[in-house]
């Protein structure tokens, strides 16, 4: 399995903040779409960065309410760890834990095109299990 299969059972939609964008208009905005990471982009398209929760938090614990103030820019991480369409759902998950990120921005041609986190790889393959079991069980019984 790939991950343009997870990306066709959750969908493609992807959350994008302005480096210039404070942090307070982050944290706004993760509450009001309910995530727990923005990709940092300046047209939409083009990756940046990513900023998550635990970002936001780690500048707190230095800054203070401070860092409401600055910029997303200010605090985003700039090396992110993308994926492909192409890439397999095993080998994500073992990125995933290996390199200690949740959410993984997804390129097609160079661009933004989706964005798979840790419960999302693992919801696919809890439901690829259960499917695979209840056909087992189903051929049991026939």
């Amino acid at each position: 399995m790939k991950l343009e299969d997870v990306i066709r059972s959750k969908g493609n939609s992807v959350v994008t903040i302005s480096p210039t964008a404070t942090v307070a208009e982050l944290v706004s905005l993760m509450a009001d779409s309910n995530i727990g990471a923005v990709v940092v982009s300046s047209d939409g398209r083009h990756i940046s960065g990513i900023i998550s929760e635990r970002d936001v938090v780690r500048g707190l614990a230095g800054a203070g309410h401070g860092l409401l103030e600055s910029t997303v820019a200010d605090l985003m991480t700039g090396d992110v760890v993308v994926g492909h369409l192409e890439d397999r759902i095993e080998d994500t998950a073992h990125t995933m834990t290996h390199k200690r990120v949740r959410h993984i921005p997804i390129e097609v041609d160079g661009e933004l095109a989706a964005i798979v986190s840790i419960g999302d790889v693992v919801k696919y393959r809890i439901d690829q299990l259960t499917d695979e079991r209840n056909h087992l069980l189903g051929y049991l019984h026939t």
